[in-house]
């Protein structure tokens, strides 16, 4: 049984900053892409950031030279650091994850959210 576990959530003043974490727990095998998505009251779930396993990073333009996505492979875990926040930036925060349990097993996981709340 694999978990993806998120933290770091918070409220915080515009132009502040936040550290998001996902730890991923299980029986694992191996993580190929990790990914941060959000999803504003009202909104549709959009992707903000991922990682390959190699270290290659993007970012939607609306978080570009803002946000930084990294990972430390040997704890399974994958760090969001926001900075310059906006109060656009509210919203549930997600990890998503391509996880091989085996060999021969993999699919995507997805964490329950941690809440992100940027005040004006």
């Amino acid at each position: 049984q694999v978990q993806l576990v998120e933290s770091g959530g918070g409220l915080v003043q515009a132009g502040g900053s936040l550290r998001l974490s996902c730890a991923a727990e299980g029986s694992i095998f191996s993580i190929n892409d990790i990914r941060w998505y959000r999803q504003a009251p009202g909104k549709q779930r959009e992707w903000v950031a991922s990682i390959t396993n190699a270290g290659r990073t993007n970012y939607a333009d609306s978080v570009k030279g803002r946000f930084t996505i990294s990972r430390d492979n040997a704890k399974n875990t994958v760090y969001l650091q926001m900075n310059s926040l906006k109060p656009e930036d509210t919203a549930v925060y997600y990890c998503y994850a391509d996880i091989a349990t085996t060999y021969y097993e993999r699919r995507n996981y997805w964490g329950r959210g941690t809440q992100v709340t940027v005040s004006s």
